[in-house]
């Protein structure tokens, strides 16, 4: 190595010391502001009062919540009769009149999925010359975890 490289390496060299350094004295003063905030912060904490929780409390805070962000958030709303597998074969030799026997038995209750995820059973009814559902049972969150697994 030359004498000038040496020289520019050591101006460099010393450059980063001193921006290291900087660097170091700038996080100690913000450590120490930190350090009188969390003091302030303890103190603020501990003279806060708390109100005691009670029923009464607890149902305003459900009722504070406002659904009116996803009330018009299109989702898919499905009725499922059941389900078959069938190779492509046969399905090719589907047509006009072709029967699809599917793994429930008549009269068992509908599945109703929203986006794809379980929701509700139901049984078909005719109104006013259309088909519907009429529910009859509402999955619960728990269950349908336990349907997940």
């Amino acid at each position: 190595m030359s004498d000038e490289e040496q020289i520019d390496d050591a101006a460099l060299a010393d450059e980063w010391a001193a921006a290291l350094e900087e660097q170091a004295d700038t996080d100690d003063a913000a450590g120490e502001a930190a350090g009188t905030e969390a003091v302030s912060e303890a103190e603020a904490a501990a003279a806060a009062e708390f109100d005691e929780l009670t029923e009464d409390s607890a149902q305003t805070s459900s009722d504070d919540i406002h659904l009116d962000a996803i009330l018009d958030v299109p989702v898919t709303i499905s009725m499922e009769i059941g389900r078959t597998r069938i190779n492509i074969r046969n399905l090719l030799q589907l047509n006009q009149g072709s029967v699809v026997e599917l793994d429930r038995l008549a009269g068992e209750p509908m599945d109703v999925l929203v986006n794809g995820t379980l929701v509700a059973q139901g049984e078909v009814v005719v109104v006013n010359e259309k088909f519907g559902i009429r529910l009859t049972d509402i999955i619960s969150p728990a269950d349908r975890i336990k349907r997940l697994q």
